[in-house]
């Protein structure tokens, strides 16, 4: 049976009786405190054997309550016997409680005190509300346990547990007049205030000599930004009007944050407009829009049908609307008047049929668009265009200034200029960073979105960048010294096919159903969900920065996670780019932060941070080592790591020569030897060995090293200064220990960081350049004795490292021998470099382990829930 009290039936009632299930439209039990006798008996005819009451067993008689064989059970959302009474979720976040919950009881004649049958709790995360606890645990699993009970009670299980008087606490429903803010506390203590009374009856102060009631707090992370300030009444300093909202400060000099204001006649606006002088402006409708305006009076009757005349005062929620009639507006109003899209919160703050229009009106003229974009752009006229170019952190999708204003410069390799200042990151913005992708995470739309929506945005955000290629491509190049057209071709063109192959992915992300054993004489149901972690944290390298950057981010938001994201200290300007591509393409605020600085700073704080679930890492194995380390200290967070290599390539005398020595060289020398997988040691067979190392000195001779701007320069500088200098020592330790020089180590002669192509043989096992990688353009080259396959594999595979291996051969069964016995993530036979955005990428051994790339990059964002249904 359903019962229900309201004018207007409820979404309940509907499907029941739909179900054939009897429902009483009575609007009260009592009349002057006595049972009115035909609705007793009206319930009574039904025979129900067991009551199943939400809440307020007051207004319900004894005779009832007790009639059922099984009594009556009562839903309460507070771990009983604290908060008892109507309002228990708003006084679990007025008294600031860790932990909320619900109990089912068994209902007797006092208030809420009846014995416990189960209860459940969750924790109460620091920008909880009351919607956020009820619609994260409070409903489903308090429906859920409802479930549970009543087969408990069917079964003969269900306990009885007496509440205890310990602890017990009541309050009841606050009013308005006793809501308001008392501003000499804590600034959490007032924030739990406001985020208790949100949204009935509403907590309020007195700003400027006017009540004004408050909406959605949170406490405020990292600096005060800077605002407009305000009187409230009672506070220990002005508020702040902020691009963000209404900042209010405690008795502790902390800070709160209130997104929205609703003033004495209802009109509610972001809390940010509250200076905005023309925003109740009156708009004048054209013809068109008076048509659409009579279409909204139209849906506006359907919904409040108990409304005689829809006029400009109607107040949708005094008028009786519920949440469920907010739903339907909004879909009403898609349908019917062009798509135009409205959130709910739209309707929150617009609640009077005219305030309503207005917002309308503005929404379809788009004049209630975000701010746009502020962004400080450096702009350089090169490469036959003008870039423009951000360079400050990207936080909550605006672009600032490190909290203490520190900045670094980033250099051109080309010529050792300083491009610009960046922001220098510091703690407080990874923490404020971190905060802003955990609440778009938790609370934002993208946790909410569609899958298909979420690829859509992925989609749209790749074509962006193909828009944005040539710019992409010689932001590259300044910064990281890439020849411009693999940076168009592979730092941007890979890039572009990443986020577009991940974005088909996101609506097909899937769980599975697995068959257990029954529990007779039930049935059971299991299957798995996969679920985003939240929010990823991501340390990407400087040899290839935007690539990098998407083989990651790509799968990680694909995946449904918020990122924090490190550009390598030397190399952050495409990052920044890329950023304001992401505004551009409708991602939303939170989702995607950039803090560059320094690893030891912004890296080591994302290892440590307790919000961050998932570190994904691209660079040294010894950097690799302290942050896997890092990560299990603090929270023991989910980590992959594509570390160093030492990539050997096998080279035998029945290869085709030609294809060999060009592969060979590319295996070298592609990206200037910046190059993950690397050929970091050739060997090549004993009867073949000089012919190749000629033919390679010979095509080395023929590279044109110079501008990477330059369409025909074949070799282009090294990243930075201090890379430079080390590869020279490399080869001065190469030379020291006895291998050959036959070609380059040195610096080229000219401005920049260049360096000469290299070639070393006669390179014994025991060397350093025979185990240690270069990164950079050293070939390393090594005899083996001509058929000594078990021989040279065995010399292949005695590293450390293990991310990429190669073999030449003309002979398919041997490369399908060596392939196999190779000790590495990828092995290239016959080619070299041939990566693809659909194959898995990662190492063995110490060069880390997880995937990017294919399906199984997913996986690295992704975890897997087990459900276990019995019917």
């Amino acid at each position: 049976m359903i019962r229900f009290r309201y004018k207007r039936q409820g979404q309940l009632a509907v499907v029941a009786e739909k179900d054939g299930t009897p429902v009483f439209k009575f609007p009260r039990w009592r009349v002057k405190g006595k049972p009115i006798p035909e609705v007793v008996e009206a319930y009574k005819a039904v025979g129900a054997e067991l009551n199943v009451m939400p809440f307020c067993s007051q207004f319900i008689p004894m005779n009832v309550i007790d009639f059922p064989k099984h009594g009556s059970i009562i839903y309460h959302p507070s771990i009983l016997p604290r908060h008892r009474g109507a309002s228990a979720i708003n006084w679990t976040l007025i008294e600031g409680d860790k932990k909320a919950g619900f109990s089912i009881f068994w209902a007797d004649d006092g208030l809420d005190t009846g014995p416990i049958l189960l209860q459940q709790e969750c924790p109460v995360e620091p920008n909880d509300t009351v919607d956020t606890l009820y619609n994260r645990f409070l409903f489903p699993e308090g429906i859920k346990a409802m479930v549970e009970a009543v087969q408990l009670i069917a079964d003969g299980k269900a306990p009885k547990i007496p509440q205890s008087e310990e602890g017990a606490s009541y309050e009841g429903i606050q009013k308005k007049s006793n809501a308001k803010v008392n501003m000499a506390q804590p600034a959490e203590v007032i924030h739990n205030w406001i985020r208790g009374h949100d949204k009935v009856p509403g907590a309020w102060v007195v700003i400027d000599g006017k009540p004004v009631t408050l909406y959605s707090s949170s406490m405020l992370s990292g600096s005060v930004p800077a605002g407009q300030p305000v009187e409230v009444e009672g506070a220990s300093q002005p508020g702040l009007i902020a691009k963000s909202g209404l900042i209010l400060f405690g008795s502790d000099g902390k800070a709160l944050q209130v997104k929205n204001l609703q003033f004495e006649d209802r009109n509610m606006i972001p809390a940010s407009k509250y200076f905005s002088s023309d925003e109740d402006a009156s708009l004048d409708l054209t013809d068109d829009e008076k048509e659409m305006a009579e279409k909204i009076r139209a849906i506006w009757k359907g919904i409040l049908s108990n409304v005689p005349v829809i006029d400009d005062t109607t107040d949708f929620f005094k008028s009786g609307a519920a949440s469920m009639d907010v739903v339907r507006l909004v879909e009403e109003v898609k349908q019917k008047c062009g798509g135009v899209q409205l959130q709910n919160e739209d309707v929150y703050m617009a609640t009077t049929f005219q305030s309503f229009i207005q917002m309308f009106v503005r929404r379809l003229r788009g004049e209630d668009q975000e701010e746009e974009l502020l962004i400080d752009y450096v702009t350089k006229d090169v490469n036959n265009m003008t870039v423009k170019m951000p360079h400050q952190c990207f936080i909550n999708g605006n672009f600032e200034d490190a909290e203490d204003g520190k900045t670094y410069n980033t250099v051109n390799p080309t010529d050792g200029s300083v491009i610009c200042k960046v922001s220098y990151a510091s703690v407080a913005d990874v923490d404020r960073a971190v905060s802003a992708a955990k609440e778009a995470f938790d609370n934002g739309p993208w946790g909410k979105m569609n899958p298909r929506d979420r690829g859509q945005l992925l989609y749209r955000l790749a074509d962006l960048m193909e828009e944005h290629q040539e710019e992409l491509a010689t932001i590259e190049t300044l910064d990281s010294g890439a020849v411009y057209t693999l940076a168009l071709k592979t730092h941007v063109g890979m890039s572009i096919q990443t986020f577009r192959y991940f974005a088909g992915w996101c609506d097909k992300i899937q769980g599975s159903t697995i068959p257990i054993n029954q529990a007779r004489p039930n049935r059971n149901l299991t299957f798995t969900k996969k679920e985003p972690l939240g929010v990823c944290a991501i340390v990407i390298p400087w040899n290839y920065p935007l690539m990098m950057l998407a083989w990651k981010s790509a799968a990680c938001l694909a995946a449904g996670n918020t990122l924090v994201l490190k550009p390598a200290q030397v190399t952050p300007l495409t990052a920044l780019k890329f950023a304001e591509l992401t505004v551009k393409a409708g991602i939303p605020k939170g989702v995607i932060n950039i803090v560059p600085g320094s690893g030891g700073l912004v890296g080591q704080r994302m290892s440590d941070h307790p919000d961050i679930r998932k570190l994904g890492f691209t660079g040294s194995t010894p950097i690799g080592k302290q942050i896997m380390k890092s990560c299990a200290v603090s929270n023991l967070k989910k980590v992959s790591l594509e570390l160093g290599g030492k990539s050997p390539l096998i080279i035998f005398s029945d290869c085709d020569m030609d294809k060999a020595v060009r592969m060979g060289m590319s295996s070298v020398y592609f990206n200037k030897g910046e190059n993950c997988i690397a050929a970091g040691r050739l060997f090549v067979e004993e009867s073949i060995h000089d012919e190749y190392i000629r033919r390679v000195v010979e095509e080395i001779k023929k590279m044109k090293i110079g501008d990477p701007l330059d369409r025909s320069t074949d070799h282009g500088p090294q990243n930075h200064k201090a890379h430079l200098d080390k590869l020279v020592e490399y080869c001065e330790l190469g030379v020291k220990e006895g291998a050959t020089l036959v070609y380059g180590g040195r610096q080229v002669d000219r401005q920049g960081f260049f360096m000469e192509p290299t070639v070393f043989t006669d390179v014994e096992d025991h060397m350093f350049i025979a185990k240690e990688e270069s990164f950079g353009p050293v070939m390393v080259v090594s005899k083996f004795k001509d058929g000594d396959v078990d021989g040279v594999l065995s010399r292949a595979n005695n590293t450390e490292f293990g991310l990429a291996s190669g073999v030449f051969t003309r002979d398919i069964n041997k490369a399908m021998y060596v392939s196999e016995r190779l000790e590495a993530g990828t092995v290239f036979v016959n080619t070299y470099n041939k990566t693809d955005v659909a194959a898995p990428f990662g190492g063995f051994k110490q060069s880390g382990f997880g995937k990017d790339l294919g399906e199984e990059a997913l996986h690295e964002y992704l975890r897997t829930k087990a459900v276990t249904v019995e019917y």
